[in-house]
C-alpha cells in the first residue's frame, strides 16, 4: 500500500528558483524542509519548525542551506552586522518537542541566533533517507502524471493533502486551476495501482465521471 513522507514542502524548488547571489554550491535539487522559528538557549542555537512529523530530512546532512524569509515584517535587527548566512554546517541536531534545535559556527551566539527567524531551512534532495517499499516523498509525487486503467489522462499531482489516517493526491488538469476543478484522490492501495517515478506517471482505479 502506497504511504507518503511528508519530509518537505511541496513543490521541490527548481534550480531556476535560486537567486543569483547564493554561493556555487548550493544544491541543484535543493528542497525546502522547515523554517526557523527562534533562538534556543544562549550559545547559538536555533530552533526549527520541520515541515513533516518525521523531521528525518533535516537529519539526513550536516549542511544546511537558508533563505531569508519571504513574510513582511521580518527584519534582521540592526544590530547585527554579519551578513546572512546561505550555509551553515550544523555540527549538533536533535528534536526537542516538536522542533528540531540545531547548534552550527555559522551562528556564534543568540542575537545572531534570532536575526535568522523566518528564515527557510533548505537541504538537498539526494541527502533525503532511502524510502521503503511503497514509500514515497511528497515532493517526488508533484508533477507527476495520473492516469486510469483505461489510459485516460486524469490530470497531474499539484500538492496532496494530509488527512491523519492517510494522504490524497490534488490532481489537476492544468496546473494552476481553481481547487473546485482538482481531482482528490486518497494515495491508497484501494486505488493506486502503480507509482513509476521513472515514467513520472501514477496508474489509479478512478473513473472520468468521479
Amino acid at each position: 500500500m502506497p504511504v507518503v513522507n511528508a519530509a518537505a514542502r511541496e513543490p521541490a524548488t527548481a534550480p531556476a528558483d535560486r537567486p543569483a547571489d547564493l554561493p556555487v554550491d548550493w544544491p541543484a535539487d535543493a528542497i525546502e524542509v522547515g523554517c526557523i522559528v527562534d533562538a534556543w538557549g544562549l550559545k547559538g542555537w536555533i530552533k526549527v519548525k520541520p515541515f513533516a512529523a518525521d523531521p528525518q530530512a533535516l537529519f539526513s546532512t550536516r549542511r544546511w542551506y537558508l533563505k531569508p524569509s519571504e513574510k513582511a515584517g521580518v527584519v534582521r535587527p540592526a544590530t547585527v552586522i554579519s551578513a546572512f548566512p546561505t550555509q551553515l554546517n550544523i555540527t549538533q541536531a536533535k528534536e526537542h518537542g516538536d522542533v528540531v534545535v540545531a547548534l552550527a559556527p555559522e551562528v556564534p551566539d543568540r542575537t545572531a541566533a534570532e536575526a535568522l527567524r523566518g528564515a527557510r531551512v533548505y537541504v538537498g534532495r539526494s541527502s533525503f533517507p532511502t524510502a521503503g517499499p511503497d514509500e514515497f516523498y511528497w515532493v517526488d509525487l508533484i508533477g507527476l502524471t495520473v492516469v486510469n486503467r483505461e489510459g485516460n489522462v486524469l490530470g497531474s499531482v499539484v500538492g496532496l493533502l494530509d488527512t491523519g489516517p492517510h494522504s490524497v493526491l490534488r490532481v489537476a488538469l492544468v496546473p494552476g486551476a481553481p481547487v473546485e476543478a482538482e481531482r482528490l484522490i486518497p494515495f491508497v492501495g484501494a486505488y493506486v495501482d502503480d507509482v513509476s517515478l521513472a515514467q513520472r506517471r501514477i496508474t489509479v482505479d478512478w473513473g472520468l465521471d468521479y
